[in-house]
């Protein structure tokens, strides 16, 4: 997880629960060493007095007893809290980025170009998360009409350790008709139309000096070399998807534009993030209706406005997944039940759960053991149970086999059984 900003005052200016603590700190402590040179001077001054074993270990469990107590409260105050600080996740940081721009225009317009548009609406995004989330970091690929090449942006989004990336465009197609809003998270395209998409944008890379060098022989052009993209690890997969469909929902309620859906393709901007990261377009500058209404100040606010919605909505659902995470791992520690699931795949990348790949099984589970995840189906506390759901698994997926977690960690399938009794 990307580093965060420690908050250093609540609402209105008054101390954190970490202050406070600390300052409570403090004061016991001071106490502590009154204590212990009281004590202390206490010894001293019968140390040429001959006295029993009782009335000296009284007064040395006394001398000893304040600091012993202090490093419990040392304790106490830090642990929950610490554990609590470090799984707490809050989304501090975004990178808003306006496509194209300089001598690249993107897709001509009869009144602007696209690099113009997308820089307006991409400013207003902005404006509109600083009114509603002051506590998030805004940060712009670009301001004014500037060429920034695409691993730059990247570069930038990275460098800035940024949680969340925005790339806007708008689109255009030889067919005038076409229109609406669709919004791409980093994958293998399902479609033609979606890899035309991608070439279209990742086109920008021409206007690029040695552009060859930079992204290690790709060619815009080719449909090869989108096979790359294939082998790419879909980090970051889900959260960009979760933005993704509140995007479109958010254009949906507030633009009256189609709304498109939530696709895939191969675009070297995202690429080369490394956080939750969409290219939006928002809308068609070919077709004329949607071209007056991207060039209206009105449009451009709308649209704006649906991708802040859309900002603050997944904002709150994941800093709210986070804390139940948290509850969740504290509570785990606590936890002695052994499980055994059937596991159906392992890979060193993430695969969506919604996947073909799992061919329609539902309540798959993914772990993350070391540097592979692993796929499980079905959760049983009783062995027999487990084997007779993996013949049923097999028929989908003939290399199934059992395995067994006690706290969310793997054991081995022998070791539960002894643990469990089942043996």
């Amino acid at each position: 997880m990307p580093h965060r900003d420690a908050r250093l005052t609540d609402k209105a200016g008054s101390p954190t629960t970490d202050q406070r603590i600390n300052c409570y700190l403090l004061i016991f402590f001071a106490i502590s060493i009154c204590y212990f040179c009281s004590m202390k001077r206490l010894v001293k001054a019968n140390e040429n007095i001959r006295l029993d074993m009782g009335m000296q270990l009284k007064i040395r469990a006394k001398l000893y007893t304040f600091p012993l107590l202090f490093m419990l409260f040392v304790g106490f105050c830090n642990g929950p809290a610490d554990a609590q600080k470090k799984t707490n996740y809050q989304l501090r940081r975004v990178v808003i980025d306006a496509g194209h721009g300089g001598h690249d225009p993107g897709a001509p317009g009869s009144i602007r170009h696209e690099k113009d548009l997308v820089l307006k609406i991409a400013l207003k995004v902005g404006q509109y998360i600083k009114k509603h989330h002051p506590d998030v970091k805004v940060i712009y690929t670009r301001k004014t009409d500037t060429f920034i090449p695409l691993f730059k942006r990247a570069e930038i989004a990275n460098k800035n350790k940024a949680d969340l990336f925005i790339s806007i465009h708008v689109n255009a197609n030889e067919n005038k008709r076409v229109r609406g809003t669709e919004t791409y998270v980093m994958g293998m395209h399902k479609s033609q139309s979606n890899l035309e998409v991608a070439k279209k944008e990742n086109s920008a890379i021409l206007y690029e000096e040695d552009y060859s060098k930079k992204y290690e022989g790709f060619d815009p052009k080719s449909a090869e070399s989108y096979i790359i993209f294939s082998l790419m690890q879909n980090a970051f997969l889900e959260q960009s998807l979760k933005f993704a469909s509140a995007v479109q929902e958010n254009f949906d309620q507030s633009t009256g534009l189609k709304n498109r859906g939530v696709k895939q393709a191969g675009f070297l901007v995202l690429y080369k993030t490394s956080m939750p990261r969409v290219l939006i377009e928002s809308g068609f500058i070919s077709n004329p209706e949607q071209e007056k209404y991207l060039n209206s100040d009105q449009g451009q606010k709308k649209l704006a406005h649906a991708i802040g919605k859309a900002f603050g909505d997944y904002k709150q659902k994941i800093e709210q997944h986070s804390v139940m995470l948290a509850s969740d791992s504290l509570q785990a520690d606590t936890s002695t039940t052994i499980t055994f699931k059937v596991q159906v795949a392992a890979s060193s990348d993430r695969i969506p759960k919604d996947s073909e790949y799992f061919k329609g099984h539902e309540n798959v589970q993914e772990h993350h053991l070391g540097s592979r995840y692993k796929y499980t189906l079905g959760s049983f506390e009783n062995y027999d149970q487990a084997r007779a759901f993996k013949k049923k698994v097999r028929k989908d997926f003939p290399g199934a086999f059992i395995v067994a977690f006690k706290n969310e960690q793997t054991i081995p399938v022998k070791k539960a059984l002894s643990e469990t009794n089942q043996q």
